[in-house]
């Protein structure tokens, strides 16, 4: 088969944008992970995206995805275009996320009696009550797939649920196996950290959505009960705010370490003692599945898609968004609970 996947932004050519942020997004790994499945199953993939950089080219071949950058303020006529003449020969189109010139791709689509499937990866793209042109021409697609319950719920609110599906996106778990207590006491050594001294995990992209701000109070009084605990700030994010921890583990002792963006992040889940995750909203977090694979007991924010991974007290624990102060005592409680982790 030949198979269309329409999705905003493809990041190639650039690691991080000018704010700071990683420039591919959990999202893209997904569009990209699944050109790859597809590829090595014997069909072909082009990927419809926009040209966000003047450097990028409008049309290539990269590592054997067919790359077919739109070009701005023609986005709606160059993709109608081209699915009716140069790429007229698909068989399916696959939409991830709801990007604004994937709605001329459903309408060539229909006009050329090809099934559309689009997948919602997080809970803003579900559709509003709004019902503008661009909704009422999504809610055509055949197919739905939802990553999490809770977007299948919200989806369900505006297309047949018999077009909906619930396909959790996974990871390779030989990539973040279990270990013992053992080789965490011996990675902390290599980190320069004392082995019996507790360390807190939170890996995700820096930002505001991630709840960069609650983990801030909730080190503080962790900080104030264990003196000796570190906390290791995993990932890329917006400047300011990693300008911001910088400054505030300045008045912690330095016990927050920021690493950076980093691309194998297994030894960190190995060396960990705790994963904290107190995002504010989410679809189904990669980094959270990486760390329940590693064997890590987590502490996340009691939000949809958490919720699909962490029955509370059974698989982790999920505690009220922003609610620092529980965060921490569950956190301490799990420094002083050996089993329980």
């Amino acid at each position: 088969m030949k198979i269309c996947i329409l999705f905003k932004d493809f990041a190639i050519g650039k690691k991080f944008s000018k704010n700071g942020m990683p420039a591919k997004s959990g999202a893209e790994f997904h569009a990209d992970s699944h050109a790859r499945f597809l590829i090595s199953r014997g069909h072909d993939v082009s990927i419809f995206t926009r040209k966000k950089y003047f450097f990028t080219k409008a049309h290539e071949n990269w590592n054997g995805i067919d790359l077919v950058r739109l070009h701005g303020g023609f986005r709606w006529s160059e993709v109608t275009l081209r699915l009716l003449t140069t790429h007229r020969d698909f068989d399916a189109f696959y939409i991830i996320g709801v990007p604004k010139f994937a709605v001329w791709a459903v309408k060539a689509a229909h006009l050329l009696k090809k099934p559309v499937t689009m997948c919602l990866t997080i809970n803003e793209e579900i559709f509003s009550d709004a019902n503008n042109w661009r909704t009422k021409i999504f809610k055509t697609c055949d197919h739905f797939v939802a990553i999490s319950n809770e977007i299948k719920r919200g989806l369900s609110n505006f297309v047949d649920e018999n077009k909906i599906v619930r396909i959790p996106q996974g990871i390779d778990t030989r990539k973040f196996p279990k270990f013992d207590e053992n080789h965490r006491r011996e990675l902390k050594k290599s980190f320069g950290i004392d082995p019996e001294s507790k360390v807190v995990l939170f890996l995700a992209r820096i930002s505001l959505r991630k709840g960069v701000d609650t983990l801030q109070k909730v080190w503080t009084q962790i900080h104030e009960k264990m003196p000796s605990a570190k906390l290791f700030i995993v990932g890329g994010g917006f400047s300011d705010l990693i300008e911001q921890l910088k400054n505030f583990s300045a008045n912690v002792d330095n016990s927050v370490v920021l690493t950076g963006e980093i691309d194998d992040p297994a030894e960190f889940y190995q060396m960990s003692d705790v994963y904290v995750f107190p995002s504010r909203h989410e679809g189904l977090p990669t980094s959270l599945i990486e760390a329940m694979s590693s064997g890590l007991v987590s502490v996340v924010s009691d939000i949809g898609g958490c919720s699909d991974l962490i029955f509370d007290g059974v698989t982790g624990f999920r505690v009220p968004t922003e609610d620092f102060e529980t965060f921490a005592r569950v956190i301490l409680s799990l420094f002083d609970d050996v089993e329980m982790r």
